[in-house]
């Protein structure tokens, strides 16, 4: 039974993904040759791939840029301290909804911005804020 069990494993878990992975490795290597990539250590080149999973919200609150308000605004004093009380996970989400990501990418933790903009509007109590995720632009009505 043990080598049954063993063998069954070695299948599912490296045989019959051979074929597909060598396809994709073949892909990727098409894309980005390997002596692009082998001077990353491996922690490099996932935040490289998959972009930055820990943040520092301060700093993105830093380097906000903001149209039509201030930062000394009521407003934005209010979203800032509603969206430091959130949880991690709740913070991602608002990344993500912002520009369809809940990363940023690897080269730009330090300089990633984005824009807070009063979309003015008539009645903004009637509108629920939204975003441009091409252009990493957040409306926040007042």
């Amino acid at each position: 039974r043990k080598e049954y069990v063993d063998l069954y494993v070695n299948y599912v878990l490296n045989e019959s993904v051979q074929k597909p992975f060598q396809d994709f490795m073949q892909g990727f290597l098409r894309g980005c040759p390997a002596r692009n990539w082998k001077i990353f250590l491996p922690v490099e080149l996932q935040v490289v791939l998959q972009g930055h999973t820990t943040f520092d919200w301060h700093l993105l609150e830093k380097n906000v840029v903001y149209k039509q308000y201030n930062k000394s605004d009521q407003t934005i004093k209010d979203f800032w301290t509603v969206f430091h009380e959130l949880s991690e996970e709740k913070k991602k989400m608002f990344l993500g909804f912002l520009s369809g990501c809940d990363r940023i990418p690897g080269n730009q933790l330090e300089c990633f911005r984005f824009f807070i903009v009063d979309p003015e509007i008539e009645n903004p109590d009637e509108h629920c804020p939204g975003a441009s995720t091409c252009l990493l632009i957040f409306f926040l009505p007042r």
